[in-house]
This record gives C-alpha cells, sequence and structure tokens, in this order.
C-alpha cells in the first residue's frame, strides 16, 4: 500500500459496539501486511477505535478482543434495558478486559507510537496522549475515550489530575487529513478501509472528521452503535471487516465467539414460556437488581467521593459566576435606558405654563361656552374638560389656540322672551 522507505500512520474510527469491524481489519493487516503495522509510525485511535489500535501496537490477542466486545454485547442484551440498565456497568466492563487482555509492558510499547483521542471537559478541545507511564495509566485513557457523558455516567473519569470524556465528540478520526493516513471506518464513505455499499446517493455526512454516506445501511449502523445488534449481525460485521481488510480472519478465533453456545440452558431460556416469565417478572426484578447495582456503584465510588465533590463544586462555582456576570452586564445595559425614559416622561408630565391673568383665563373657556345659559352645564363641560386635560399631559402638553377657550356675553332675548332683568355690567344673571 505505501511503499517501505516511507512513513505512514494508521486511525481507527469511533464506532461503538461496531469496534468488531475493526478486529476483522487489524487482524488482516497483521497477517498480510506485518510492514504496514510495525513499520507505522503512529496508530491513532478514538473511543472504540482506540481499543483496537491499543492492542495492535502493543500485540494484543485480535481475537480475544474481538471476542470480548461480542461477549460484552452479549451482556447488554440479556437486560431488559440494555446498556442503559442500572447493573451495566460499561467503564467497569473496559476495564477489566483491558486488564486481562493487554501485556505487562504494553506503556513501554505503546509510548510513542499509540495516540489516543480525548476529549477535554473544561473547554471541549481535542487532545491526543501519547506517552504512558504505567499499564494502569493506557488503562486509564482508554477509558476516558471511550466514555460517552450520560450513557456511561455522569462524572467524566481523570487521567493526570484532568477530566477528559469521549474522543469522537472533538475528533472521531484523528488526524484523517493526511494523505499518508490509512483511516478505517465501519461506515462507508471516503475512509480507505470501509464498507462498500451499493448505494447511488453521492451525499455523505462528516460527523467530527469521520465520512458517512447518507444511506440506510449506514442509519442502521449508526442505530446499532451505542445499542448492540445480536451475535450474528456481529458475525456478519466482522466477516464485512474481514474481506474490507484484504480477506482475512481465518487464523483467529472471532468466527466461533459469535456463534451461540448449544447447551440445555440456553436451549431453555430461549423457548416462549421462559420469556414469557420473565418478561413478566421484569416490573419486580427490576426494582431489586437497580438498589443492588447502586449500592455496588456508590461504594466503589466512595474512594473518589472528595475529588469529584471538589470538581462538582468548581464547576457549579464557574458556571454561577458566569450567570452572575451575565446578569450584571446586561442590568449595566438596561439601567441607562431606563434612566433616560424616566427623566423623558417627567419633561412630558410637567404642566403648561398658563399665565394667571383673568383675560388668559376668560379665552381658556372653550367655544360651547358661548351658546350655554345654564351654569350647571358649564361647570359640567368644564370638569369634562379638565379631565382629558389630565389625560393629555401624560403623553405631550397642550397648547390652545389664543380663540379657543373664548368667553362671550349671550345674545340678547327676542322679543317673545320675557323680560329679564339685566345686570348693568352686560353679564346674565346667576
Amino acid at each position: 500500500m505505501f511503499p517501505r522507505e516511507t512513513k505512514w500512520n494508521i486511525s481507527f474510527a469511533g464506532c461503538g459496539f461496531l469496534g468488531v469491524y475493526h478486529i476483522g481489519v487489524a487482524s488482516c493487516l497483521r497477517e498480510h501486511a506485518p510492514f504496514l503495522v510495525a513499520n507505522a509510525t503512529h496508530i491513532y485511535g478514538a473511543s472504540a477505535g482506540a481499543l483496537t489500535a491499543t492492542a495492535l501496537v502493543t500485540g494484543a490477542c485480535l481475537g480475544e478482543a474481538g471476542a470480548n466486545i461480542i461477549e460484552v454485547s452479549k451482556e447488554a442484551r440479556k437486560r431488559f434495558l440494555g446498556p442503559l440498565h442500572p447493573s451495566f456497568n460499561l467503564v467497569k466492563t473496559i476495564r477489566g478486559c483491558l486488564l486481562k487482555t493487554l501485556p505487562a509492558d504494553c506503556h513501554t510499547r505503546a509510548s510513542g507510537r499509540l495516540g489516543i483521542s480525548l476529549t477535554r471537559v473544561s473547554d471541549g478541545e481535542n487532545v491526543i496522549i501519547s506517552h504512558f507511564s504505567s499499564k494502569d495509566e493506557l488503562i486509564q485513557a482508554n477509558v476516558c475515550s471511550t466514555f460517552i457523558p450520560v450513557y456511561c455516567g455522569l462524572i467524566p473519569p481523570t487521567l493526570q489530575g484532568v477530566r477528559y470524556v469521549d474522543g469522537g465528540i472533538s475528533d472521531n478520526l484523528p488526524l484523517y487529513e493526511l494523505k499518508n493516513t490509512i483511516t478505517v471506518s465501519p461506515f462507508s464513505g471516503e475512509s480507505d478501509i470501509c464498507p462498500q455499499d451499493s448505494s447511488t446517493n453521492i451525499h455523505e455526512l462528516r460527523i467530527t472528521n469521520t465520512s458517512i454516506q447518507f444511506n440506510l445501511r449506514n442509519l442502521y449502523r449508526l442505530s446499532k452503535a451505542l445499542f448492540p445488534p445480536e451475535p450474528m449481525v456481529l458475525r456478519e460485521m466482522c466477516k464485512q471487516g474481514y474481506r474490507d481488510g484484504l480477506r482475512f480472519l481465518r487464523r483467529n478465533a472471532l468466527l466461533e465467539a459469535c456463534v451461540e453456545p448449544k447447551d440445555l440452558m440456553t436451549t431453555l431460556s430461549n423457548m416462549l414460556p421462559v420469556r414469557l416469565a420473565t418478561a413478566m417478572m421484569v416490573p419486580y426484578t427490576l426494582p431489586l437488581e437497580s438498589a443492588v447495582s447502586f449500592t455496588i456503584r456508590l461504594l466503589e465510588w466512595l474512594p473518589d467521593v472528595p475529588e469529584d465533590i471538589r470538581w462538582m463544586k468548581e464547576q457549579t462555582g464557574s458556571i454561577c459566576q458566569y450567570l452572575v456576570m451575565r446578569a450584571k452586564r446586561k442590568l449595566g445595559d438596561h439601567l441607562p435606558s431606563r434612566l433616560s425614559e424616566q427623566v423623558e416622561l417627567r419633561r412630558a408630565q410637567s404642566l403648561p405654563s398658563v399665565p394667571l391673568s383673568c383675560a388668559t383665563y376668560s379665552e381658556a373657556l372653550p367655544n360651547w361656552v358661548r351658546n350655554n345659559l345654564s351654569l350647571g352645564d358649564a361647570l359640567a363641560k368644564w370638569e369634562e374638560c379638565q379631565r382629558q386635560l389630565l389625560l393629555g399631559l401624560f403623553c405631550t402638553n397642550v397648547a390652545f389656540p389664543p380663540d379657543a377657550l373664548r368667553m362671550r356675553a349671550p345674545a340678547s332675548p327676542t322679543a317673545t322672551d320675557p323680560a329679564t332683568p339685566q345686570d348693568p355690567s352686560g353679564l346674565p344673571p346667576c
């Protein structure tokens, strides 16, 4: 694939329980092109791809690694909620499998060659860890790279004092952009080693640097990444990786690991009455299993309680500080506008300056006074005018025309009216 004098890298994409596909590809490369693995400058992996990359670099048995994936999927499928069941601890299972599979000097073999993609919790940036001081540190790096928030737990694990989560969140295919990097992905797309689906759809999705062709088979693979399918389906995926990885997997025990054991207990458990009885007992067994699993997890968590509580306290303080700063900033932007509105409102509510001369008061009476002879009607109209005037003062100052409120004497009585004594001043009597 590459000349022997050039340098190249190998990168495995994150894919959850579809990591059995990587096992077939890695076995093919180790068997049919050993120089490609031995002379690779770096071998990268994210999430489930990091597990295969670790096994390939450290010389672990790939057949045992594939069998572990299938056994874990079987354990998840036995439960009512699958991997989300409270009694299923994926982090503990991965750590136990790595302790059993990896050799004692795995950290020495992996340092400088293995690159594990991680996502730092504090800022969400991608970090690639390439140096490991012990076997436990290498295992912890794999645990951090496979830790999916909420799916695996709520408190992220720590590595060298820093908290990390699944590397596929920030970079699911490390160094994919380099031309000398062999990319491996169980999703059909533009990766170097991937399934070749017979779909005419040319559209693709690129999820954190992973090319995924938009078709029904890839949608099915995505649905089975976190919720494992049946062992026979995993066997077919392994065979797909075998075909895509230069037709090799026969020397490993992975095919036999996919086959269900044909013993008496398995036959009885698959019978319809037994399965119906098991389903009917779920409302009674699920609370008990949840309580037992919660107690076990609590006891395992006790040594890490002080550190986790301190971390949660720091995160809560950071969130509260951010909210307070944001509230202060919004309040500082809002107060000047409110103060300016209050000043404008006070200016608008100021009373108009009206001269206090009798002539002006006489001109302030409306025109309807000219035609009214009753003092009671005049007072009623005057009160109504005052109410309207007060309502208008809230929005703008009122300016009356000079002759709007001019008080005039009523017209002289006609000949048919009875004689009415007139005041010498010419005003009507009260």
